[in-house]
């Protein structure tokens, strides 16, 4: 088990790295990796290391904050075909919210109708 110090001792270097790497890719132009690494006494590797390291820890916070995919019934008569110009039609629910309309498809991606869903929340 981890214990509740070694945990925050991870969180602190993990915001301290992912600080490092934020003024990495801040670097003034023309200034390679390689090159920042040695001005701040890294190697190219552990930069790369620390940098896979926070993208983990971000993935793994968002994947928290999603909720669990729930498959809703919906009756067949509130699915619509909409026609695009050009294109064949899709049968899917319309949904509309705050004057937002949606429409969403079996192929709708589940953490990008989250975040719509999230964004038309706050909307005025």
């Amino acid at each position: 088990m981890i214990s509740e110090t070694t945990m925050l001792a991870e969180q602190c270097r993990l915001r301290e790295w992912a600080a490092q790497i934020r003024d990495c890719q801040g670097r003034p132009a023309g200034m390679s990796v390689v090159e920042w690494c040695a001005c701040h006494g890294i190697t190219k590797a552990n930069y790369y290391y620390r940098l896979r390291r926070v993208r983990k820890a971000c993935l793994e916070a968002v994947q928290e904050e999603m909720p669990a995919q729930q498959v809703v019934p919906v009756q067949p008569e509130l699915l619509q075909l909409r026609v695009q110009e050009g294109r064949k039609p899709q049968p899917g629910l319309d949904i509309s919210i705050k004057g937002f309309s949606i429409h969403v498809t079996e192929s709708t991606s589940m953490p990008l109708l989250t975040k719509i869903l999230r964004v038309v929340k706050h909307a005025e």
